[in-house]
Formats: structure tokens, C-alpha cells, sequence
């Protein structure tokens, strides 16, 4: 059994990926091709948003979206506790300083009522990520910008607006393991204002403006022509492939109900299934179990960004984000991917029941 099935995939899309792969390649465009910009058109009216930007990664559309807002360095940017060590790495990488906000217990999301207990004369800005697939709550609070890191939920909707709309400006990756994928490093920064957009575009291509005239300190944040292909083919399928997410999500549910914790989605939201975790009292017991069955598992995270190394210099203890300190450690991922049959989803689900224990 597969956590994620890219082999099943690209068999599904060989023929289209093939093509639109050797279509760069005769081309010789390996730079900004046509692609690119082909692909930033289709993600845009995907989402419903007026600028969609290609670049490296995800943890470069952050950097992006921040040297444009002017973050700088002594700056408050208040990011989750639990998530990936990205979010908060680029907020000190442009010398700023990441406050670690709680989050949910239900939703793993970013704690509103923490979030404003944790401003202060110092703050400029709120970097909310929209965990596992979950939109997060992206309510703009005055004075401060905000993005939304929306790297695990392209797709995923809150109410009728669809995540990478929700705040002024927003990112997102194309990991190969995020429900759009690509075969490498890739990622995207979406804004509505035409000032964002332009600055975002001559920061990624080394500050230039125009050829060899450089505006800006920028970086190579370019997304590859060929990543951009085979992201073209694969979002044309995205919508059927999230629909398969739900059904495996929700077959996961009705199986476990009672014996963990399951996902729990707000009413008004849709998520894209980037990982369906679950929580346990008795986690390496559990993966041990599983790993024996030949059912692999994941976790996502185990230790939360203020007990990171990097930050033991900010000096947060865990009682300031008592939530984050318990669920890093019972959380454990399943295998997620819209290409799951129902057997393979009740053998997961078989020996979870088996062995699995419900936490305090």
C-alpha cells in the first residue's frame, strides 16, 4: 500500500503528461515558457483570483509575498504553532521575529482567540496556514496584513471563496506529495493588486524590471516550464481527483468513528484531504502495528515550531501554546490519496481499531 500513489496517477495521465513534457522539451524553452504563463491563467480563473505567480516553492512564495508586503527585520509576524517549519523559517530568514500563535483543537488551525491575546505594539502581520487541507479562519484584523499559507489546501473552500482568495495576498506549493503536484519543486503567491503582483514578479527573477535592469535585491524564484506542464495536465483532473479524497475521507470516518480522533471540518468549508490525521494515545504503538501490516503512516508534525532548536532563543515554553504541545504528540497521518480502494481504506482502518487508544 501506498501513503501517496504517483505511480497510479501518472499511469492514469501518462499520455497527457508524456505529451505536454515533450512538447517543453522539443521546444528547448526550459525558462518562463509558454507553460508558465499558461498555467498561471488556468490556476487564476481555477481560483478566482486576478494574479497567480508561478515560482519555486512554497517556501518561496512566502518569502516573496513578505519582501513585497516590506517585512523587515525586528518586525512581529504572528504563525501558528503547529505547522511546517517553513512558515515560521521564512519570517526569521528576512530577520523578523515569528510569534507562535495556538491552535484549535478540532481543526489544528490557527487559534483566533489566541491570535488576538498575542498582538502587540510590535506586530505587522498574521501568516494563518490552512493545515491538512482545512481552510483557515482569515479574517483581516486592522493594521496588520496578512497571508494565507494555503501550501496543503489548493482547492480546498471556505464557504463560496476558495483558499488562495481568502487574504490580500496568498501562497501555495506544488510539493509532489500536495494534492496538486508537480515532479519537483514548485509554488505560487495570488493577489488581487496589481502593485503586489508586479513587485512579486520582479522580486522572483532577481529584481529585474526588464533584462538586466535590477530594481530590486530579488531572488531566482522562477518555476520551471516543465513543472508547470505537468502541473497543466494535472489540474485539469484536480476537481475528480478531490472528489475521490472525499470518498476515502469519508469512508475513513464512518470506519473510525469512536476508536480516534478524526478530522473534524467546520460547517461551510471543503477540504482537499492533504493528509487525513487522526489522533491516538498510544502513537508509535499504533505506526509499529500498521508498519507490520504494511500500511505506512506519517506524521505531520512532531514537534511544534516553538520547541524547534532554531527558536529555543525566543524562550516560549509550552504552556503558551498548551494545544500545539499536546496534539504534536498524538497525531498521525494515514494513506490519503484519491486513488485509495475501499478494501485498502477498511484494512487501514481494521488495524488502527485494533490497537489504537482515544487520548485524554
Amino acid at each position: 500500500m501506498q501513503f501517496i500513489d504517483l505511480k497510479t496517477q501518472y499511469q492514469a495521465y501518462k499520455a497527457e503528461i508524456d505529451a505536454a513534457m515533450a512538447e517543453v522539451v522539443m521546444s528547448t524553452q526550459f525558462i518562463m515558457g509558454p507553460a508558465v504563463h499558461e498555467f498561471e491563467k488556468e490556476m487564476a480563473a481555477y481560483i478566482g483570483v486576478k494574479h497567480a505567480i508561478g515560482c519555486t516553492s512554497g517556501t518561496d512564495a512566502l518569502l516573496l509575498a513578505m519582501m513585497a508586503l516590506g517585512v523587515r527585520p525586528g518586525d512581529e509576524v504572528l504563525v501558528p504553532d503547529f505547522t511546517f517549519f517553513a512558515t515560521a523559517e521564512m519570517v526569521s530568514l528576512l530577520g523578523a521575529v515569528p510569534v507562535f500563535v495556538d491552535v484549535d483543537e478540532r481543526t489544528y488551525n490557527m487559534d483566533p482567540s489566541d491570535l488576538k491575546r498575542k498582538i502587540t505594539a510590535r506586530s505587522k502581520g498574521v501568516i494563518p496556514v490552512s493545515l491538512y487541507g482545512q481552510c483557515a479562519d482569515c479574517e483581516e484584523i486592522p493594521g496588520l496584513w496578512m497571508i494565507e499559507d494555503a501550501a496543503q489546501s489548493f482547492g480546498a473552500m471556505r464557504g463560496r471563496n476558495k483558499s488562495g482568495t481568502l487574504t490580500r495576498v496568498a501562497t501555495t506549493s506544488f510539493y509532489p506529495a500536495k494534492p496538486l503536484g508537480c515532479y519537483g519543486e514548485g509554488g505560487a503567491v495570488f493577489t488581487n493588486e496589481d502593485a503586489l503582483a508586479s513587485e512579486i514578479r520582479c522580486l522572483l527573477n532577481q529584481g529585474q524590471r526588464q533584462q538586466y535592469q535590477h530594481a530590486r535585491i530579488g531572488i531566482n524564484g522562477r518555476l520551471d516550464t516543465l513543472q508547470a506542464a505537468v502541473l497543466r495536465v494535472k489540474l485539469r483532473h484536480l476537481d475528480a481527483e478531490l472528489a475521490a479524497r472525499q470518498r476515502v475521507a469519508e469512508r475513513y470516518t464512518a470506519k473510525l468513528e469512536g476508536a480516534v480522533v478524526t478530522p473534524f471540518i467546520k460547517p461551510g468549508n471543503r477540504s482537499v484531504w492533504a493528509q487525513y490525521t487522526v489522533r491516538v494515545a498510544n502513537r508509535d504503538e499504533v505506526r509499529e502495528h500498521l508498519k507490520s501490516k504494511g500500511i505506512p503512516t506519517a506524521v505531520h508534525y512532531p514537534v511544534p515550531l516553538h520547541r524547534q532548536e532554531v527558536f529555543a532563543c525566543l524562550g516560549v515554553k509550552d504552556e503558551s501554546c498548551p494545544v500545539s504541545s499536546k496534539v504534536s504528540g498524538e497525531v498521525v497521518s494515514l494513506p490519503m490519496h484519491p486513488f485509495l480502494t475501499d478494501d485498502e481504506v477498511d484494512q487501514v482502518a481494521s488495524a488502527l481499531r485494533d490497537v489504537a487508544r482515544m487520548p485524554c
